[in-house]
């Protein structure tokens, strides 16, 4: 069984490669944070250092392992799905669907244990880094000595694997099962529905985001400016993964909606468009999850950070901690689904390299198809966008009402315009650079290494 996971590994580094580079980030970033935990555990860390030590590890590197273990799922959910035909063939010639998930469990396995050693000294280099930054904001005694430990090994390693086996499994034991037809269809447009897991995850996800607006906006008290943005920020982070777990269904709303307005303005263009995104629904909203994720996240956390700033500035140590803790939230958690984005958006057009060799062999030109794609990408990235403001809302509307006492907080919405920005220019320029490329390739070369 291994010689067969290493032989499938070497023809498909492409994809393998893809969550290769999520698992390694991931755990990354979830070892760094972890690291506090190690250095607060020495003896001898004063008390004000080792409780800030704790508060980093736990609050902004738990919602960031939150955030790390969803993507890393997405990305093999993503490449074990890309996989569908090949897990029919296996199945049309004798295969049990046992020996099939024990294959590409086999393989995920060697892929994330590779990911998760190559790691560990950007982990550590990155914990290093973020004990330097908290001890030059004085948040920390600048005698306090690093420590990479059990902890962040223990948990970055450890979430790294749970997070991506478990979505290997479920993935694939839902494909190991289907009969060989469905597999095939399922090869070329995706799953017909959404798990039932990933709805109720993400349904479970934007009722906590409500309730924590529900309870900045009535229960706290506006006094305590720390409590308010604790549970505020938890807001706009649940909503954003609701959101973005939800992506299949909201992006097949937009489609119905957005129909007429697409047709009349693309013509036959649109009409292809339209064609292609119900076809391979899941296929077309996973992009999307990063844009969703990003967008809120970003844009919550900041302006609430902003709205706090426009009423007093940090004075003293606690505010100076939390303002910290905001933006080193902001920007890790930024980081890490910009390069999911580009991610992800990479993998779900190199998959469509023989749906675009088949195109341009019965007339479409290279310039058509790359219409057509920015068309798409515009379209799931509008619908991203839109449901990525509206959970950052879910933090600052409440927020800001209680912290202001105005319906619309007196900030610049220049901070929200940057964010749409950077998210978009990420992920069209991506996919031009990606479909430009590959419609460089001669199509008849295409299809024979497709099915070489």
């Amino acid at each position: 069984m291994n010689a067969v996971a290493l032989a499938s590994l070497r023809n498909r580094l492409g994809a393998f490669a893809a969550a290769f580079l999520s698992v390694f980030l991931g755990a990354a970033i979830v070892m760094a944070f972890a690291a506090m935990l190690d250095t607060a555990a020495q003896p001898g860390v004063p008390s004000e250092s080792r409780t800030t030590l704790i508060i980093v590890a736990s609050v902004v590197g738990g919602w960031g392992t939150i955030i790390v273990a969803a993507a890393v799922a997405a990305a093999l959910a993503v490449t074990t799905r890309q996989r569908a035909a090949e897990l029919a063939l296996l199945r049309s010639v004798g295969a049990t669907p046992r020996q099939v998930v024990k294959l590409i469990m086999r393989e995920s396995w060697l892929v994330v244990a590779a990911a998760a050693v190559a790691a560990l000294p950007i982990g550590c280099g990155g914990g290093f880094a973020l004990l330097a930054m908290l001890r030059h904001t004085h948040q920390v005694s600048a005698e306090v000595g690093y420590r990479f430990g059990p902890a962040a090994i223990g948990i970055g390693v450890g979430i790294a694997i749970v997070a991506s086996m478990t979505a290997t499994r479920l993935t694939a034991g839902r494909a190991a099962k289907r009969v060989v037809r469905e597999a095939l269809f399922a090869a070329t447009a995706g799953p017909r529905r959404m798990g039932r897991i990933q709805l109720w995850a993400g349904l479970i996800g934007l009722v906590g985001g409500l309730s924590c607006a529900v309870v900045t906006a009535t229960v706290l008290d506006a006094g305590d400016a720390e409590a308010m943005q604790s549970v505020a920020a938890e807001g706009c982070i649940l909503a954003g993964i609701g959101f973005a777990l939800l992506a299949p269904l909201l992006v097949g709303a937009a489609v119905t909606v957005l129909a007429p307005a697409v047709r009349l303005l693309g013509g036959q263009s649109g009409a292809i468009v339209l064609a292609s995104i119900r076809q391979r629904l899941q296929r077309a909203a996973t992009p999307m999850m990063p844009v969703v994720v990003a967008t809120s996240v970003a844009t919550g956390t900041l302006y609430m950070q902003l709205i706090t700033n426009s009423v007093h500035t940090a004075t003293n140590p606690g505010d100076r901690s939390v303002e910290t803790l905001n933006y080193v939230m902001v920007g890790v958690i930024s980081m890490f689904a910009a390069v999911m984005l580009v991610n992800l958006v990479v993998v779900t057009l190199a998959d469509r390299r023989r749906e675009f060799a088949q195109q341009r062999l019965i007339g479409a030109t290279p310039r058509r198809l790359l219409g057509l794609v920015c068309t798409e990408y515009g379209l799931v990235l509008g619908v991203g966008l839109l449901f990525g403001t509206i959970g950052a809302l879910v933090t600052i509307v409440p927020f800001g009402a209680r912290i202001t006492h105005r319906a619309v907080p007196p900030v610049s919405i220049g901070v929200y315009l940057a964010v749409v920005a950077v998210v978009a220019t990420l992920t069209m320029v991506t996919a031009v650079l990606v479909t430009r490329r590959g419609n460089r390739i001669d199509p008849i070369t295409v299809l024979h290494a497709q099915v070489a």
